[in-house]
């Protein structure tokens, strides 16, 4: 095994735009508004196709299914599929206002639950997040609201930056605003239950569905106006600070200089994913370079796995489970 790229997935939304062309270099169909791009996915028809060294072809179910030892080591499926997807959003308009069933709900819900974290790689001015409810919004007013077209006014709004980072639940109401691109690291699943959607129609002219009683069946009504992540410094060889620390997930956020050099430590599963500048991805095989908006799947049996700066760079680095 060796560290693995992959070709991205594209999605069209309606609230998508072109900033991933413009960013990343990514190679978009032409014309549509592209508002997200699934960079390492095993989702049922949606499977990451492998583009780098002997493996090259095949997809990540594949691996799955063949090597899960040498691909997951310790790390769990998620129903049987790789237990991540990761992606980047352009929010070039207003997402739906939205939840994800949590685990006690989604099953009797026909839904999976979603927990993910969202890092914000790029803010226009005055851009913001909705995430979890106003101080004092009852379940009853949320009711009266989704039928009134007000629903919006319970949402908590947070004005946001470059370099920030929220943490999201399954269960937590939440929209992102326009103006963004965020790397998302999500649980393994793609059910949404649409609130409010700005009275807009879809990619086919048509409204899009909504979910009401979906919706308040997920939702967490005591989750009031929860805030950015605060990063936690950690000891390293270089600055490293943790984002997030969940039984799905952990993210870290590895800032280097030009030359600085990261080991990763063997034995687990890690996801790379660059946000400026140009990293390295050192092994016992041949090294792989990452420049912004790349993302790199290091399997669990990768020996002498590293990661070195070519520029002054930073990177997010993924491990399924709690990292303390």
């Amino acid at each position: 095994m060796y560290p693995l790229t992959f070709q991205p997935i594209f999605k069209e939304r309606v609230w998508g735009g072109r900033r991933l062309e413009k960013l990343y270099g990514k190679m978009l169909p032409p014309k549509v508004p592209v508002g997200e791009s699934w960079e390492i996915s095993d989702r049922p028809g949606d499977a990451s196709v492998i583009a780098n060294g002997p493996l090259a072809g095949k997809d990540l179910h594949w691996l799955v299914e063949t090597r899960p030892d040498e691909l997951l080591g310790a790390t769990r499926l998620e129903r049987g599929r790789f237990p991540l997807l990761i992606k980047i959003l352009d929010a070039s308009e207003k997402l739906s206002l939205q939840v994800h069933p949590p685990a006690t709900a989604a099953a009797e819900l026909d839904g999976e639950p979603k927990t993910e974290m969202w890092y914000i790689a790029e803010a226009a001015p005055g851009a913001e997040l909705y995430v979890g409810l106003r101080a004092g919004c009852t379940r009853d007013e949320f009711a009266a609201k989704i039928e009134q077209g007000t629903v919006a006014d319970c949402f908590h709004r947070v004005k946001v930056k470059a370099g920030d980072a929220m943490f999201l639940p399954s269960g937590r109401v939440h929209a992102i605003g326009a103006g963004l691109v965020i790397f998302e690291i999500q649980q393994n699943s793609d059910t949404t239950y649409r609130v409010f959607d700005w009275n807009r129609v879809g990619l086919d002219g048509k409204p899009r569905e909504l979910h009401a009683q979906q919706s308040l069946a997920s939702i967490d009504f005591d989750d009031f106006e929860p805030p950015l992540v605060q990063p936690r410094a950690l000891t390293g060889p270089v600055k490293l600070q943790l984002l997030a620390s969940d039984k799905l997930f952990s993210v870290t956020l590895a800032e280097l200089k030009a030359g600085e050099h990261l080991p990763l430590n063997r034995g687990t599963l890690h996801i790379i994913g660059t946000i400026r500048g140009r990293i390295e991805v050192e092994s016992t095989t041949e090294p792989i370079t990452l420049s912004a908006g790349q993302f790199c799947l290091i399997p669990a049996a990768v020996e002498g796995a590293a990661l070195r700066a070519r520029s002054a760079a930073s990177c997010l680095c993924v491990r399924p489970g709690k990292v303390d």
